[in-house]
């Protein structure tokens, strides 16, 4: 009986704390008006001008302690600023559970699930069941998008061929392009004096052979020569024989793909025969993971005691809902936003890390923190601005900047803006969900600052909010539905250069970082310092 009042003992007090807040939220049933500052006077309310959040992987520990000892540290001892900039580097709460060597590319936590490889023999991509005929359609182009998993040899391409008993009588190219490459990579062409061989209900011929790698993205485009279409069936009605998961089809219709990639007619008009490279290094692979799991999964946990100990001890870190991988840095600034746009009752870090349960009617902003002393304080600001671990940052000249151009104002977005950014569709910042060619003005992720009422906008509209591949293009698309007044500034840098008077400079080292500073520090310029 002991035992089970021990276990409900913190349950009741948290059920009593949260309706206490409910009841004492402003617009709740209690509308008491100072909520519970009114009640806990050790709660104290302050005002920021800045709020500055630093994007932090989680393993980025010398990038912290670097930050900390340059110009996070000058600001802390600055005179005038040290009370008017609040820092807080955001980190996800969850690391990946998928070891980097299993997952399908390394920005993401998906496990790259291959099992029972087919091995030491060719396969057959796609094949039409027997009970599907084979009957021509009216289209003429037809296109299947695919990406490479692990990598394979294409040794031939192939057409499905016509049921009707009279041998091939058609003229057919196929192609195989590399995603974003108008130059195909090879080709075979079919014509009655010229059908390749057949193969089940394809006609194959052999083409060049070439390794396609892990991550390659390509697009298979069959085209009549004639005037008739195809034989053509859309992918629900073929067989994909993938090797065990070494590839996989990239449709349009999933809403991972613009239409723009795909030539044609989605679908598939044949086929091609292909062999698993290195299959003994991927047998190694698949037998050794239960133990690579279990390795990783004991760092993981070494990691989250590292970073609890490092955020008792400084006390700057939020740890937001989020895994902590490349993809989904994005939805790490949106849970930033939310734990920076809410009021005393209703937003709450605990622990140091966001949960969040705002209310959307609240109109002004406030951040509380319950810090590890057991105080909490509860914090507005007028501006907030983001930044990367990897940046150099001067918080002086920024001030300077504010004060010189009256940025202290609402609406106001200040960056280094790239305009019509062509999206990239492979690679790291592999793009297939924003359907445009090119994306909307968005600020360089090495700095920029938004007003308090665009802070707000995203916390009260981060639910429905899609984000995209960066966090940089995200915020360009999600400030294209509200428009703010930019603030054109090169001197947040886009790329690694150094430049007097410069605001912000990405992608250092915990070392160049470092003697950044020290220069800055030793003549008031990190570029042209001429050692005493």
């Amino acid at each position: 009986m002991r035992n089970w009042l021990v276990l409900l003992c913190p349950c009741a007090v948290g059920v009593t704390l949260h309706l206490w807040l409910l009841l004492s939220c402003p617009g709740g049933p209690g509308r008491h008006p100072a909520g519970p500052l009114a009640f806990f006077p050790q709660w104290k309310l302050k005002h920021y001008d800045v709020i500055v959040g630093v994007l932090s992987a989680r393993h980025n520990h010398e990038l912290r302690s670097v930050i900390r000892n340059t110009w996070f540290k000058h600001l802390k001892q600055h005179p005038a600023l040290s009370q008017r900039v609040l820092v807080k580097f955001i980190i996800g709460a969850h690391g990946c559970t998928v070891p980097v060597e299993d997952r399908e590319d390394p920005y993401s936590c998906k496990l790259l699930n291959i099992s029972n490889p087919v091995l030491n023999q060719e396969i057959e991509a796609f094949s039409l069941p027997e009970d599907v005929p084979s009957v021509l359609t009216e289209d003429r182009i037809v296109s299947v998008n695919f990406r490479v998993l692990y990598p394979i040899v294409i040794t031939s391409l192939g057409v499905f061929y016509e049921a009707d008993g009279v041998g091939f009588q058609r003229n057919i190219t196929v192609k195989l392009y590399q995603a974003e490459h108008e130059e195909a990579l090879f080709s075979a062409r079919f014509s009655p004096p010229s059908c390749g061989v057949q193969v089940n209900r394809l006609w194959y011929k052999p083409v060049e052979q070439f390794i396609l790698p892990e991550g390659f993205e390509g697009t298979i485009v069959w085209e009549s020569q004639d005037h008739q279409g195809l034989v053509s069936r859309n992918l629900q009605k073929v067989t994909v024989n993938d090797g065990g998961g070494v590839f996989r089809v990239i449709t349009a219709g999933e809403g991972s793909l613009p239409h723009e990639l795909t030539e044609g007619v989605e679908g598939i008009a044949g086929g091609f025969i292909y062999t698993i490279q290195e299959g003994d290094a991927l047998l190694k692979t698949l037998h050794t993971r239960p133990e690579r799991f279990t390795s990783h999964i004991k760092n993981l946990e070494k990691e989250d005691t590292l970073l609890k100990e490092e955020s008792s001890i400084y006390d700057d870190i939020i740890f937001v809902d989020v895994i902590d991988t490349y993809r989904n840095v994005p939805a790490k600034l949106l849970n930033f936003y939310q734990c920076s746009d809410a009021n005393p009752c209703c937003k709450i870090i605990m622990g140091c890390s966001c949960i969040s349960c705002r209310t959307s009617s609240q109109p002004w902003s406030v951040w509380k923190t319950f810090k590890s002393q057991g105080t909490v304080e509860s914090t507005t600001f007028d501006l907030l601005l983001k930044t990367d671990d990897d940046c150099y940052i001067d918080l002086e000249a920024v001030f300077d900047r504010i004060m010189q151009k009256k940025l202290d104002r609402p609406n106001i977005w200040w960056g280094n803006f790239r305009l019509n950014w062509a999206v990239d569709r492979t690679g790291k910042w592999q793009e297939l969900e924003y359907p445009s060619p090119a994306y909307p003005a968005f600020a360089c992720g090495s700095g920029y600052v938004i007003s308090k009422d665009i802070v707000q906008w995203l916390a009260t509209n981060s639910q429905r909010l899609k984000t995209y591949q960066g966090e940089d293009v995200s915020m360009g698309i999600w400030m294209a539905a509200i428009g703010p007044k930019r603030y054109q500034d090169s001197l947040w840098l886009c790329e690694k250069t150094c430049e007097s008077g410069m605001l912000s400079s990405p992608q250092y080292s915990p070392q160049e970082l470092g003697e950044l500073w020290r220069l800055k520090e030793l003549c008031g310029d990190p570029c042209r310092c001429e050692e005493r």
